[in-house]
Formats: C-alpha cells, structure tokens, sequence
C-alpha cells in the first residue's frame, strides 16, 4: 500500500516536460483542456496519497485508534515507515494550506480593488479606459467581463493594433481563461512540479488568445505585432491585477510571436502520443490513489473487526 501511494506523488514529475510537448503538438485550446485537467488530477491525488499517510500514521497512535474504534492492530507497513510518512505528510499539507491561503486572500484583495477601480471609470460597453502613464491592458473577470486598458497602452499602438489587442483580451474572457489560470495556481500549490506546468498553462491560455484575436482581425502578422508593441510598451510596468486575470503581455512573448508568424500546424500523429501519454500518467495516479485508499478503508474494517460480522 505504502509503495502504490508514492506513485501519485511521483509521477508529477513527469508533468511538466509532457505538458510543455503537449502544448507544442496540439491546437492550445485543446492543448490548454488537457493540460488544466490532468495538472488537477494530479494534484489532487497527490494529496489523497498525502492524507491516506496521515490518516494511517494517526491510526497508529493508541487515542486515536480508540476514537476509530480499533480492536487489531492497523495491518500496515512498519512503524518506523508509517510515522515518519504521516509527519512529513502532515508538514507537506501545512505547507499548501498556508501558501495557498495566502496567495487566495492576495488575489481576492487585487481582484476586489482591480473591480472597484474599472467600477469608477466609465465604460464603452465592455472596454473600461483608466487614465495611467503606466502601458497596461488585461481581461478582467466579473459581472460584467471588463477590458481594462490605460491610456499609456492605447497611446503606444495604432488604431488596427488596438483592435488586435480588445480581440485578445475578449477572447480571454469569452473562453473563461481566468478558470484556467486560478486552477494552474491551485494545481501549483498542491505539488512542487506542478509549478512549471502552471507557466506552460499560462503560455496555452494567451496562446489561444493569440489564435482567436488573429481570426477575429484576419491578420496572424497585425495580430503579432500588436503583441510584440503592447509586451515592449509594458515590461515595465508593475501592474496590481490579480494573477489570474490573463494581460496581452503575458508570457513568454517571442515564442508567441513565433508561433503566430508561422502557420498554423496540421494535426499530426505525434501531438496525439503526447497527449496520450500526459493522459496515461493522470490515469495511472487515480488509479494508484483510489486503489490506495480503498485499501486503506479495507484494512481500517479489518481492524475495527467488521470483516468478520
């Protein structure tokens, strides 16, 4: 049991590599799917592995196995596996729940001030304009979906290019990227090689902005443009929106330029043995996580003698 546990803990390792290939192979929106999905999966079987430990080391301590109602002995590995397991499980959760707890209660402070700050501005249906020396523009999520866009960065494109860039940012908020982005941010919390996967989901969600804002204007090289000009006008700017509103300058933005000068890539055999295989690894951690704890659960019955009733 111990040894089937470790696999979902393992096996995120793999992700990050395999997501990047995914992400090269397929179209990003089916790329940006697949990649969201299984780094989810992924992280939450790692922390049913982490709890099934802590859930055994606990039943291995006397009080504990009272409130359980143990009458045998807890069949497990030995002690002196099963104990320092639970302890560095328990510091491994701790860890996620004060990181996360922290980056939730940034985001919803930026998210909140980001609102309130588009709240006070007039809006021209759902482009809001704030008066700023500071080149910025991103997709702000909400009732109703903002395009919060300053001056500076309308100052800095030309009128085609300012067309390209709403395209972009609607496209953000038509395809509910901000869900993307808040679950690449859980998932990275929950295991530590997760966090590249998280970059690669950022990089697939303003990708398939890029490809929706390029069929909107009907120019892939005007589309690219206005990225490369609205990315070299705002690299300095340190902007207060939150992490999981998605911003045209995002990302690694040469490589986006690149891939919006080429053109678009058939789909290929290849892309699918990627995909298959970042696939194949989720599947193989929930099975090894649900197999575990049911194992768990089987033992627990045997030890609370309900087997024998």
């Amino acid at each position: 049991m111990t040894a089937l546990l470790l696999l979902p803990l393992l096996l995120p390792l793999a992700a990050p590599v395999l997501a990047r290939r995914t992400l090269d192979r397929l179209a990003p929106v089916a790329a940006l799917w697949v990649i969201t999905v299984c780094a989810l999966v992924l992280a939450g079987c790692s922390l049913a592995a982490l709890g099934v430990f802590v859930l055994t080391g606990l039943l291995k301590l006397p009080v504990f196995a009272t409130l359980g109602e143990l009458v045998h002995p807890l069949p497990t590995a030995p002690d002196l596996v099963v104990l320092p397991a639970a302890v560095v499980s328990v510091a491994a959760l701790a860890g996620f729940a004060g990181t996360f707890g922290r980056a939730a209660l940034r985001e919803i402070r930026a998210f909140r001030s980001a609102r309130t700050e588009a709240g006070r501005r007039p809006a021209a249906g759902d482009l809001c304009v704030v008066d700023s020396p500071h080149p910025d523009a991103y997709a702000l999520p909400g009732r109703p979906h903002r395009i919060v866009v300053t001056t500076a960065m309308l100052r800095s494109l030309d009128a085609a290019e300012r067309e390209a860039l709403f395209a972009h940012e609607r496209a953000h908020n038509r395809g509910g990227h901000h869900y993307f982005l808040a679950a690449a941010e859980l998932a990275a919390h929950c295991h530590p090689a997760l966090r590249p996967v998280r970059a690669t989901i950022r990089l697939a969600v303003e990708r398939a902005a890029d490809e929706a804002a390029a069929a909107a204007v009907g120019d892939r090289r005007l589309t690219a443009r206005a990225i490369a000009r609205a990315a070299l006008a705002g690299q300095a700017t340190r902007s207060a929106r939150p992490e999981f509103a998605p911003a045209v300058a995002s990302g690694p933005v040469p490589h986006r330029v690149k891939a919006l000068l080429a053109a678009p890539r058939a789909a290929r055999r290849a892309a699918a043995w990627i995909a298959a295989l970042l696939l194949a690894c989720t599947t193989a951690s929930f099975a090894a996580s649900a197999t575990g704890m049911l194992d768990v659960h089987h033992r627990v019955e045997i030890a609370q003698g309900e087997e024998s009733r």
